[in-house]
């Protein structure tokens, strides 16, 4: 049996396709995705899959959209030399690994996830009492857990749905992580570490589990990460021996907490094409400026000479995002005392976004333009990405009695 002890340095993170991306998925999201590529081993996805549990009745649309949010990723600056981009559905493995966790998985579990509520309440006009919606932060889970991935990027407020993937891949390692014969194999691979290594490992193991000693648990993992001799699956039996628990088959994730810039709508409300109030990576220049000219502003400045509260203000958390600390200062300054208008606050905030989608733009276009290209990213991606799922499925199988 090999083991999936998973990629290290490996993060994996997707979004649900709804068309071209807009400000708000740029800066919530894609350039921390850009900044990652380079430091990590990391897994972009479509989660076409995700989609339809809100959309079900209109998958048609999601196709479409999925090419569009492909081409905005590379043109945001997703490489793919850097990073493994492919579409959910491509892997068939994430809805076989997603059924063999529903076997397990209680059901309360799935009941008590906080947006499982909330978007029933936000889309009152959508049917969304089926398996599918309610089964959906598992889904989410198996996308993870396919790639034995170490982190998940995410906000502060999303950590606690990071931790049913957690403790779903507890659970399974806990139900079938334990092999027949599993102390006589971890004792037999303890000879492969030497004689000096095999009682300093042994006396290391005694130590934690005795007294909880995590220098001795660091030794110990030391000794066993060290030895060239190993199987990977005789490293996996001597680190959860060392632990005093079984083979580690699904690999528990950590968040990666990642600072982000959130962008206001043009009303003040989270920036969605749902709402209407976005603007999009690929939009006219004339059509971003003039939505930006009439953007919302705080309501206590009727007139030019009314002084106004930055705070209160959409465009204040643009300045934030675009400004540097002299303009910051200056819009500050400038609305408390009246001594700037709206419109005159508002131009550095259309130079800079204007200035930041114009090289997107061109790169759009040139995506748009070879679409045979674009294929082929996903093509090699799809490949990557199932070659690493395959592993993981063989491993699950094993454990449990499905090979």
């Amino acid at each position: 049996m090999s083991s999936v002890t998973g990629g290290s340095n490996r993060v994996v993170s997707g979004m649900r396709p709804t068309g071209s991306m807009h400000l708000g998925h740029l800066h919530g999201a894609l350039k921390n995705w850009i900044k990652l590529q380079y430091e990590y081993e990391c897994f972009f996805f479509v989660a076409d899959w995700h989609a339809l549990t809100t959309d079900y009745e209109n998958p048609m649309s999601i196709q479409a959209s999925t090419r569009e949010m492909v081409v905005d990723w590379l043109a945001a600056g997703i490489n793919p030399a850097s990073a493994t981009i492919f579409v959910q559905s491509d892997i068939i493995e994430h809805a076989e690994l997603h059924l063999l966790l529903s076997m397990i998985t209680p059901l309360g579990w799935l009941e008590r996830v906080p947006t499982y509520k909330d978007q029933q309440e936000k889309l009152k006009e959508k049917d969304l009492a089926t398996y599918g919606f309610l089964g959906y932060p598992l889904l989410q889970s198996a996308d993870v857990l396919i790639y034995g991935a170490k982190y998940v990027p995410v906000g502060e407020d999303q950590v606690a749905h990071l931790e049913m993937t957690r403790e779903v891949a507890r659970r399974f390692n806990h139900l079938y992580g334990r092999e027949e014969d599993f102390d006589k194999k971890a004792l037999r691979a303890t000879r492969l570490l030497g004689q000096h290594n095999r009682a300093e490992y042994l006396e290391a193991r005694r130590r934690y589990q005795e007294k909880g000693d995590a220098e001795a648990l660091a030794i110990g993992q030391n000794i066993v990460s060290s030895c060239p001799r190993l199987t990977v699956a005789d490293t996996d039996r001597l680190l959860g021996y060392l632990e005093g628990v079984g083979r580690t088959i699904l690999v528990e994730p950590e968040p990666l907490l990642a600072p982000t810039s959130k962008v206001p709508g043009l009303d003040g409300q989270k920036m969605s094409k749902s709402y209407g109030n976005a603007i999009g990576l690929r939009e006219d220049p004339d059509t971003i400026a003039k939505k930006l000219r009439t953007m919302q502003t705080d309501p206590a400045r009727v007139r030019r000479t009314d002084p106004g509260d930055p705070a209160k203000c959409p465009v204040w958390d643009f300045h934030k995002i675009y400004s540097d600390e002299a303009t910051c200062r200056w819009v500050n300054e400038g609305c408390r005392s009246a001594s700037i208008g709206c419109v005159e606050c508002k131009k550095p905030i259309i130079d800079a976004v204007l200035a930041e989608l114009e090289p997107i733009r061109a790169r759009a276009r040139m995506h748009e333009e070879d679409e045979d290209a674009v294929r082929t990213i996903l093509h090699e991606g799809r490949e990557r990405a199932r070659d690493v799922a395959r592993e993981t499925m063989d491993d699950v199988r094993e454990a449990m009695g499905l090979e």
